[in-house]
C-alpha cells in the first residue's frame, strides 16, 4: 500500500515567501565581516571581496553527491542545504558552497536549484532569476569574443582563422533547440556567412573558467588561453582570445562575477552560491573562490556536484579537487526511493507507487556509486531523501540493502522539517569526519594520453567494457595533443540518467561500450571535452514548459517559480 500524503502542502516558493530573512549584514557578521567589507545587492544577497580566497584554509570538506537522477531531479540540493543547516544546529559552522541556477531548467522541466521545502536557500526567487547578474555578465564576456572573432573575419582576417574550423559559439542562458545549428552573416556587409551554434551558459568555457578561476589574474590568463578556432591547411594552429585582444576586455566584464555571492539557508545560515556548470556538458561545481573562501571562513564546508557520481563527484574530484589542491574528506551519497525504483525498470509515471520488485532489482545501483565514492579515497554515507509517497516497506527495504553492502545509511527529511531532519545524517558527516580515514586521490594521472584517461572513467567510473571513438573524436584527440593539451583532465559529457550513453538504458548494466562522437579543449579551463552518446549542449523545451505556469500578481508576488 501508498502511504498518506497530506493533502494541503506548501509549494517551495510559499514557503520561501513566507520566510523571515535576515539582513544579510547579520549572515555576514556570522562570518566576521562587517558592513564595509561586503557590496550589498538590496538588503539580502552581497557580493565578498576575493582576498577571503587567499586565506589559510581552517575548513573541512564535504561532497554532496548522488545516484543517477530521475528527470525531475532527486534533491541532492535540499540535502545540501539540508546538512549544513542541520550541522549548525549541532553546534557546528557550517557554510553552504552551491552552483547558480541556470534559467534555461527553470523555465524547462527540473525546476530551480536552490534547494526545496524547508531547507532552501533565499532569496529564493532573486537565486532563481537574475541573482547579482554573474550570468548575464558571464554570457556578455563571451558574446564579446563571439563578436570580436567575427569582426576580425570581415576586417580581413589577418590571423587566418579558417571559418570553417571555428570552434568557439555563442551562448544564451535559455533552452532554445532552434539555435543549435544556425547560419550568420547573411546579406550584404554583415560580416562572413558561416555556420554557427549556441550552446547553454552553463556549458560556456566562460562559465567554467569562473568557476575555476582562483583569482582575478589567473582569470585574465585563463581567458586569454581559450581558443576560438584553428587557420586553414595542414598545420591547423590554434587561434587564441588572446590574439584577438579580447583578454582585458572580457576581464573587465566578468571582474564582479568573479567574486563569491553570499546569501542565507532558511535558518539564516551563510551560505556561498557562485557559479552555474552543468554537470552532463560541464565540470558541475560551484566556484573555486567560493570553496576557497569557505574553507577559510567555516568550521565544515558543504559543496554538491552536478547530477550522480559518475558525472559530477568525478568531475568534482578529479578536475576540481586537483586543479584547487582541496582534500575533501567526507561525502554524503544522495539517494531516493523513487529514482531506485525507476532504475529497477518501473515507468517514471508510475514512481509514485509501491513498488518493491522493481526497488530491490535498483538496489545494486546504490551499490556501483557507494563504489564510485570509495575509489577516489573519501569514505561516504548514504542519505536516503525521504518523499512524500515513500512507504515504510521501501525505506526498509533501502535502509537495509544499504548496511548489507557495509556502507553507512541514515533516513534525512530535510525538505519537510528542515535541519531538524538531517540532524542524524550530520552525526554520520561528523563521525566520519573524526575518524579521518579519508586518503583522497584523483582516478588517473593528467599527463597520461587523452584515451587513457577516458578509458579509466568509462571503465572504473561507468563500469563500461571500453570506448569507441568516432573518426572526428580521433582526429580531434590527436591534434589536441600536438597543441600541447594531451596533459590536462578529461570533462565527459554524457546523460546523466544512465551510468552508460544511452538515456534509457537504465540499472547497472553490464557489457556496454561508450562512444566518443566529439573531443574539443577547454585550454582556459584547463580541460579536453569527451562528448558521449546523444548528450546536447543547447537543451530543448519539453511540450509543457514550466515557464507556462509563471506569473506576476497584481500585488508584485511571483507564482509558479518552484
Amino acid at each position: 500500500m501508498t502511504s498518506s500524503v497530506p493533502t494541503s502542502v506548501p509549494s517551495d516558493i510559499e514557503i520561501a515567501q513566507g520566510a523571515r530573512l535576515r539582513p544579510i549584514v547579520d549572515v555576514a557578521a556570522d562570518l566576521g565581516l562587517g558592513q564595509d567589507e561586503i557590496d550589498q545587492y538590496g538588503r539580502f544577497k552581497a557580493k565578498l571581496p576575493l582576498s577571503l580566497a587567499s586565506r589559510p584554509p581552517k575548513g573541512r570538506l564535504v561532497l554532496v553527491t548522488a545516484i543517477n537522477p530521475t528527470p525531475a531531479g532527486e534533491g541532492k540540493s535540499t540535502v545540501s542545504v539540508g546538512l549544513s543547516q542541520a550541522l549548525r544546529r549541532l553546534g557546528r559552522d557550517a557554510i553552504l558552497c552551491m552552483r547558480e541556477p541556470s534559467l534555461g531548467p527553470v523555465f524547462g522541466v527540473k525546476g530551480g536549484a536552490a534547494g526545496g521545502g524547508y531547507s532552501q536557500v533565499v532569496p529564493m526567487e532573486d537565486i532563481n532569476l537574475h541573482f547579482t547578474g554573474d550570468f548575464h555578465a558571464i554570457a556578455s564576456a563571451h558574446g564579446l569574443l563571439s563578436a570580436l572573432m567575427d569582426n576580425h573575419l570581415h576586417q580581413g582576417n589577418a590571423l587566418g582563422l579558417d571559418p570553417k574550423r571555428i570552434s568557439w559559439p555563442r551562448t544564451i542562458d535559455m533552452n532554445d533547440r532552434a539555435l543549435r545549428n544556425a547560419i550568420i552573416g547573411l546579406g550584404t556587409g554583415n560580416g562572413v556567412v558561416r555556420e554557427e551554434r549556441w550552446v547553454i551558459i552553463p556549458a560556456s568555457e566562460v562559465m567554467a573558467i569562473v568557476a575555476l578561476a582562483s583569482d582575478a589574474a589567473d582569470l585574465e590568463a585563463r581567458l586569454g588561453n581559450i581558443i576560438v578556432g584553428y587557420t586553414a591547411g595542414a598545420a591547423r594552429k590554434p587561434i587564441r582570445a588572446r590574439d584577438l585582444g579580447a583578454t582585458g576586455a572580457m576581464t573587465l566584464l566578468l571582474k564582479d562575477a568573479l567574486r563569491p555571492n553570499l546569501v542565507q539557508t532558511l535558518e539564516g545560515g551563510p551560505a556561498f552560491i557562485h557559479a552555474g556548470p552543468f554537470g552532463n556538458i560541464a565540470h558541475g561545481c560551484n566556484s573555486m573562490v567560493a570553496t576557497r573562501t569557505a574553507l577559510a571562513m567555516g568550521e565544515i564546508v558543504v559543496t554538491e556536484a552536478g547530477f550522480g557520481s559518475d558525472l559530477g563527484a568525478e568531475k568534482f574530484f578529479d578536475i576540481k579537487c586537483r586543479a584547487g589542491g582541496l582534500r575533501p574528506e567526507a561525502a554524503v551519497l544522495v539517494a531516493t526511493v523513487r529514482s531506485l525504483k525507476m532504475q529497477g525498470g518501473m515507468p517514471k509515471n508510475a514512481l509514485s507507487q509501491e513498488d518493491l520488485g522493481a526497488l530491490e532489482r535498483g538496489l545494486p545501483h546504490l551499490e556501483h556509486h557507494v563504489n564510485n565514492v570509495r575509489q577516489f579515497g573519501v569514505p561516504v554515507v548514504v542519505a536516503v531523501n525521504r518523499r512524500l509517497t515513500d512507504t515504510a516497506a521501501e525505506v526498509a527495504m533501502v535502509m537495509d540493502y544499504a548496511a548489507k553492502i557495509g556502507v553507512a545509511v541514515t533516513l534525512c527529511d530535510v525538505w519537510a522539517q528542515g535541519g531538524a531532519g538531517g540532524e542524524a545524517l550530520g552525526r554520520e558527516v561528523l563521525r566520519l569526519l573524526d575518524e579521518g580515514t579519508a586518503d583522497f586521490k584523483p582516478l588517473y594521472d593528467a599527463a597520461r594520453p587523452i584515451r587513457e584517461k577516458i578509458e579509466t572513467i568509462a571503465m572504473r567510473v561507468y563500469g563500461a567494457d571500453g570506448v569507441d571513438y568516432t573518426p572526428a573524436a580521433q582526429r580531434a584527440i590527436d591534434q589536441l595533443e600536438a597543441i600541447g593539451m594531451g596533459e590536462t583532465p578529461v570533462c565527459m559529457a554524457k546523460t546523466q540518467y544512465s551510468l552508460t550513453d544511452d538515456a534509457t538504458r537504465l540499472g547497472t548494466p553490464k557489457g556496454f561500450r561508450i562512444t566518443v562522437n566529439e573531443v574539443y579543449g577547454s585550454a582556459g579551463a584547463g580541460f579536453v571535452v569527451a562528448k558521449c552518446g546523444d548528450i546536447m549542449t543547447m537543451p530543448g523545451l519539453g511540450k509543457t514548459p514550466a515557464a507556462e505556469g509563471m506569473r506576476l500578481a497584481a500585488d508584485g508576488t511571483i507564482e509558479g517559480l518552484s
